[in-house]
């Protein structure tokens, strides 16, 4: 493999890596231990072009579940979150922060509400398997915390919705933004949620069982053929573009939610206890010290930014760019500047 990683059990595969290899795979990162590809034939901007105009199908079961269940799931999943969760249906989907006792960001997980007494937390890149049960053990919660055997793969694209209504049938067109169904794929129910790691539209199928991954691959790729299907990944233009945040990159525990826009997702009136509120009321009182802006200038490409690069006034340094890209569409580069 060309990607530079030495491979071993403790980097897992996930159920469609073969097929992600054969289509060409030109790198992997790795999040929550697991393979992610990164890069396939295409440059980054063709990738971008494809992904604004057809459909992708993308390997993202890094995305990993971190199931809550039992009598006191909603209490403990409240506990680990600033956002109101009461009013949540059965079928939503929410952005949510986690956060710890000085209200930095744990993670930034998707939550799926399966039943009154079971969700799922569809997490970023840290450890909230551990935080969770942690948690739970601490307050001696009645709850069960596990990883399910679940594998999401993302249809990403304009197209999307057309190839999974031709797969799938017309309910998927029903399927409201951020919210789930249910659809049929041998034999097996499997749950659709309208989502993505993209501003273009598309799906994720949150596969349960890991055996069922090769054949929903090759059944999706062989249908997709006349909608220009093409394997795929989250395109680092289309994210910045889009204003997309990313755990590791954008945000960290040394973070919090009112530093980058996540403000809206904080309740502060009281009506829900979690870990860190009285860290978290006193930045709201003060103010945040930082924040984080989407910036756009002229400028040539530039490489990768895996380290962030500081932005200074004369020779002050007034704060730092942790993601930068050229943007094809704009003819400039346009950044994320965190601080």
């Amino acid at each position: 493999m060309a990607d530079g990683l030495n491979m071993s059990r403790r980097i897992r595969r996930t159920p469609y890596t073969d097929r992600v290899e054969a289509a060409g795979v030109r790198g992997f990162s790795v999040v929550n231990h697991m393979l992610l590809p990164k890069a396939f034939e295409r440059s980054v901007e063709e990738d971008y072009w494809h992904l604004k105009e057809h459909v992708q199908i993308w390997d993202v079961s890094c995305q990993r579940q971190v199931e809550i269940s039992g009598a006191d799931a909603a209490a403990l999943v409240q506990w680990m979150t600033p956002r109101n969760i009461s009013n949540a249906k059965i079928g939503d989907c929410l952005y949510i922060p986690i956060l710890d006792d000085q209200a930095g960001l744990i993670n930034d997980p998707v939550l799926l509400k399966l039943a009154e007494d079971r969700f799922w937390l569809s997490i970023a890149d840290s450890d909230v398997l551990l935080y969770a049960k942690g948690l739970a053990l601490g307050r001696g919660l009645d709850v069960i915390v596990h990883e399910p055997d679940v594998y999401p793969l993302a249809l990403q694209g304009p197209r999307a919705e057309a190839l999974l209504s031709e797969m799938f049938g017309a309910e998927i067109e029903k399927i409201g933004f951020f919210k789930f169904g249910w659809i049929d794929i041998f034999g097996t129910r499997q749950l659709i949620a309208r989502s993505g790691y993209s501003r273009q539209g598309g799906f994720e199928i949150y596969l349960n069982g890991a055996s069922l991954g090769g054949p929903l691959w090759d059944k999706i790729w062989q249908a997709g053929q006349s909608y220009n299907i093409s394997p795929g990944c989250p395109n680092l233009i289309e994210r910045i573009e889009g204003g997309l945040l990313s755990y590791g990159n954008e945000m960290t525990s040394e973070t919090n939610p009112l530093e980058i826009g996540l403000g809206k997702y904080c309740s502060l009136d009281g009506a829900v206890e979690f870990i860190g509120r009285p860290a978290l009321e006193k930045i709201a009182a003060a103010g945040p010290d930082r924040l984080i802006h989407g910036v756009v200038f002229n400028a040539p490409a530039c490489p990768t930014c895996a380290v962030p690069w500081p932005v200074r006034v004369g020779k002050s340094r007034v704060g730092a760019i942790t993601s930068g890209i050229y943007s094809p569409r704009l003819k400039k580069k346009h950044w994320a500047v965190a601080y």
